[in-house]
């Protein structure tokens, strides 16, 4: 599961396709709120992660922990720190197949003030 959660951000960090189709299983959905965010199978996933990399522009960092572990669920709990849009609260529930990929994703960002 760590190593998972290192290469999200390396895909974060990197954008590259490869890096982002690697996390993920073909029919993965991916949702993030408050942004209403609903990207299901992976092509949706990669092409909506990449619409996103102007929100790096300045630099970013991103500290996380596994908060917990049930089976195939992890909670992970995180913040993000970015220099062009403040700092979030993450908290991500990501479900996985037995290949290590993740199937669902759900992450719920709350801007601290």
């Amino acid at each position: 599961m760590t190593r998972w959660v290192e290469d999200y951000v390396t895909a974060w960090k990197s954008n590259a396709r490869a890096d982002i189709e690697a996390l993920f299983t073909d029919n993965a959905e991916y949702h993030e709120s408050p942004f209403d965010t609903r990207w299901i199978g992976r092509e949706a996933i990669v092409e909506g992660w990449r619409s996103r990399w102007d929100w790096q522009s300045g630099g970013w960092e991103f500290e996380w922990s596994i908060t917990a572990i049930d089976g195939w669920d992890v909670v992970i709990t995180g913040i993000g720190r970015y220099a062009k849009l403040g700092e979030f609260d993450n908290l991500w529930t990501v479900t996985f197949e037995e290949s290590g990929r993740c199937r669902r994703f759900v992450m719920v960002n709350t801007e601290r003030s």
